[in-house]
């Protein structure tokens, strides 16, 4: 064993709850491949809003923050800023979302649920990525 810490030490910057795991895998079972998106804009903008993958176009002020069940999660570099020190943690709650996120027809909706990095956590995040090949914005 070694000192040095491996990539599955790395916290990830987002995760899903069992239930949006399984949410998820209805949603790909019904439209194929599917990503998800957090712009932080107002209203339903500002909530996780999953898509038919290649339905909604990334561009260069989005950052791809992970995935989860294989699906990458993207979010707005702009919103990135006021969470880049949190996990998030998509959940599904009962209730219609955003009238673009595959979702809805389902009675669910997805919701960002948030939690700080411990120092720890933070200190191991912050140098993988300043070394990694990420699209994350690294602080200096």
């Amino acid at each position: 064993m070694t000192s040095d810490p491996g990539e599955n030490d790395i916290p990830k910057r987002v995760i899903a709850t069992d239930a949006a795991i399984d949410l998820i895998r209805t949603l790909r079972d019904q439209h194929g491949p599917v990503m998800f998106h957090q712009s932080g804009g107002c209203c339903d903008g500002s909530s996780p809003m999953c898509y038919a993958d290649g339905d909604f176009r990334t561009g260069a002020q989005d950052i791809l923050l992970g995935e989860i069940d294989g699906c990458p999660f993207y979010m707005g570099k702009a919103q990135f800023e006021y969470w880049r020190h949190t996990q998030l943690i998509i959940d599904v709650i009962d209730g219609r979302g955003g009238m673009f996120s595959l979702e809805g027809p389902e009675g669910k909706r997805f919701l960002t649920r948030s939690r700080v990095f411990g120092d720890a956590e933070w200190q191991r995040l912050s140098d993988y990525e300043k070394t990694a090949a990420t699209s994350i914005p690294v602080d200096e």
